[in-house]
């Protein structure tokens, strides 16, 4: 199989999605055809031997084959014609804004071009930490209490300290502050609000344990290991950065049957159907065996390759079970009907 990744494009998370497409490299066992969307939303076809960090920070990217996203797939101009990037399936790898928020589900959905990666519907819930709470409730999982604050809003805070800022919409621990006491305050509101007009505010569970879990559906759900990420206050950008380069297999937390199956059935709750066609990470708080929703993660760092024993399996499996879309019949007899109807 010949899996195409797409990486990059105008997102604050574009350098991890760099990141996390070179990381497949050491991981897929398929051809891997690259192709990356730069800052300004152009598309490159990226040879896959010479792929580096470098490449696209210098800007060498722009020597390469430049592409054109059409009907069908990605196409590279010829001197005579045009020639179509081979390739059987794309991963949407690209985190964040354009990645994560819907734009290239619809793109992609659009030119009918197969892909793994969230859906439309499900890009715009996990996308905005709001929908993804309300999201959670109305299937059934707990999420901690929370408050949205928008820039100009002049609202009093009713979560008490200590707790965390989040922008909206956005990851990798961009811009959250933890705020322990009032002074603090000003500062984490005005770092959140230089990414995003509207904040989430939710309690700091300091000492309570997170756990990850990942998985797809295709005649089946197929789960990760639960990963107990190690951490200290959070994991800040930086950590985050270096943590989405992963592609050796982590230890698997030790817990408790019971809770293990707890946190499968919240991850196959908010799994299926929003996110068919997509390999997703779920991280989740365990306060007192209740499972509590922290986020959901539609396009994990490096896909989160590293809590699977056979990646590669598992993306080319997954690929053979993606959501089909109804073909509309080109007919027009209302408008036939219409016209003979006034004799024309």
């Amino acid at each position: 199989m010949k899996i195409a990744v797409l990486f990059g494009a105008q997102s604050f998370e574009h350098e991890i999605s760099v990141v996390s497409a070179i990381a497949l490299k050491k991981v897929l066992k398929s051809e891997i055809v690259y192709i990356f969307c730069d800052y300004e939303r152009n598309f490159y076809l990226i040879p896959t031997d010479t792929i580096n960090a470098k490449r696209f920070s210098s800007g060498a990217y722009k020597k390469d084959k430049s592409l054109v996203l059409k009907q069908g797939g990605f196409f590279a101009q010829k001197m005579f014609g045009e020639e179509k990037v081979a390739f059987d399936v794309l991963i949407n790898l690209v985190h964040g804004r354009d990645g994560e928020d819907g734009k290239l589900s619809s793109l992609l959905e659009f030119f009918a071009i197969p892909y793994i990666g969230p859906r439309i519907e499900g890009s715009c819930i996990s996308y905005n930490k709001l929908f993804t709470k309300l999201y959670a409730k109305e299937v059934g999982v707990d999420v901690l209490d929370y408050q949205v604050l928008h820039k100009e809003s002049k609202d009093d805070i009713r979560i008490a300290y200590p707790f965390i800022v989040k922008p909206l919409r956005l990851g990798s621990s961009i811009g959250i502050g933890i705020v322990k006491d009032e002074k603090e305050l000003s500062y984490a509101l005005d770092v959140a609000f230089e990414f995003d007009d509207t904040v989430l505010i939710e309690p700091f569970m300091q000492g309570v344990k997170e756990y990850n879990l990942a998985g797809c559906k295709t005649d089946g759900f197929i789960f990760s290991i639960i990963e107990e990420p190690q951490k200290e206050e959070f994991l800040d950008f930086d950590k985050k950065y270096l943590d989405f380069s992963r592609t050796k297999r982590v230890t698997e937390a030790h817990l408790d049957v019971k809770i293990q199956e707890k946190i499968r059935e919240a991850f196959v709750k908010l799994y299926d159907p929003l996110f068919l066609g997509a390999l997703i990470r779920c991280d989740f708080f365990v306060i007192d065996e209740t499972i509590y929703l922290n986020e959901i993660n539609p396009i994990p760092g490096s896909m989160a390759n590293y809590l699977f024993d056979d990646f590669d399996t598992i993306i080319t499996s997954l690929a053979q079970y993606l959501p089909r879309t109804t073909t509309v019949m080109k007919a027009y007899h209302y408008i036939h009907s219409i016209q003979a109807a006034k004799g024309k």
